[in-house]
């Protein structure tokens, strides 16, 4: 074995195609990555509402007003941001509607998703800071498992590496006719031709693994110091902004830049500045909201079989 097998067998490869097709029936790897990250989400965040004296299934209510806001929001940021993308000469603005082919900006995702959640909470009678709290670290793992999306769209890398997990990046073609390039998710490489900066930077799964750990730190901390009044909710925006700033300043594929930074480089910052001035203002606010407090307005009965064992604190 020469020493550029070597070399290639130490990294990490993509895969070759981010959709496969039962019949005419696109199966697209992102999508099912969003939808198995948004059920997560939903489970977990059920299961911390009830321990915490909440209404069993009131997420799932909520839910159904903040995921389809926040997929609506996630698109827009993202269009705005990419506009180029879409629109001017030679582009196609009906694409900026293809939600199927990755492209969800999470800011615009969870600021629009807020909406959502605030007209769910109001139609429940649920304070919308505690039930945030409840939600905050099944968000932050269900944005880990889109990541593995990116992986198949073979999108969100960094600059060339040496590193032995560095990523293989293929050239992709069009499926239907391989002498033309598609490097978009319904691409496929044949013959797995590197691409010239290959291999990269992972940078998806760098921000998968930081994803899962600030998971358990707002777990932890949420147990530890019972955090209430959307003070959880805040650790994970402050955490999350934090990795995605020196995650952003690897990246090198194409973006919208302001002042040399990424536009999301700048979004991180002046989040992760806002979530920190709300994490300490907010302690004002005094203990964790009181159990009873959570309990769904048409929830006339507490049925202790739907109840979840409360935490040990």
């Amino acid at each position: 074995m020469n020493s550029a097998s070597a070399v290639f067998l130490a990294t990490i490869p993509s895969p070759d195609r981010g959709v496969w097709h039962l019949g005419p029936i696109p199966i697209r790897a992102y999508a099912l990555c969003i939808i198995a990250g948004i059920i997560l989400a939903i489970w977990w965040g059920d299961r911390r509402w009830v321990q915490r004296g909440g209404t069993k299934g009131t997420v799932v209510d909520i839910a159904v007003w903040a995921v389809p806001f926040g997929l609506v929001g996630g698109r827009l940021y993202h269009v705005i941001t990419d506009w180029w993308r879409y629109f001017g000469e030679g582009k196609d603005p009906v694409k900026a509607l293809y939600i199927w082919d990755g492209g969800l900006g999470i800011w615009g995702a969870i600021a629009l998703g807020a909406v959502g959640a605030w007209i769910g909470c109001r139609r429940k009678g649920v304070p919308l800071p505690a039930m945030a709290d409840a939600i905050a670290p099944g968000i932050i793992a269900a944005q880990a498992i889109g990541r593995l999306g990116n992986y198949f769209n073979q999108e969100l890398y960094g600059a060339h590496t040496t590193l032995p997990w560095g990523l293989e990046i293929y050239q992709r073609f069009d499926p239907n006719n391989p002498t033309i390039p598609d490097q978009g998710p319904n691409g496929i490489a044949f013959g797995h031709i590197p691409l010239a900066d290959s291999p990269v930077h992972p940078t998806f799964l760098y921000e998968l693994i930081w994803n899962l750990l600030i998971a358990a730190l707002v777990v932890y901390a949420d147990r530890k110091m019972r955090l209430g009044h959307g003070r959880a909710f805040a650790l994970y925006v402050a955490g999350y902004t934090l990795g995605r700033f020196w995650i952003e300043l690897m990246r090198t594929d194409d973006a919208t830049h302001i002042l040399g930074l990424r536009v999301n480089t700048w979004t991180s910052i002046l989040v992760f500045a806002g979530a920190m001035v709300y994490f300490f203002l907010a302690k004002r606010r005094g203990p964790r909201e009181a159990p009873e407090t959570l309990r769904s307005k048409d929830d006339d009965t507490a049925d202790d079989t739907d109840k979840v064992a409360p935490e040990r604190e």
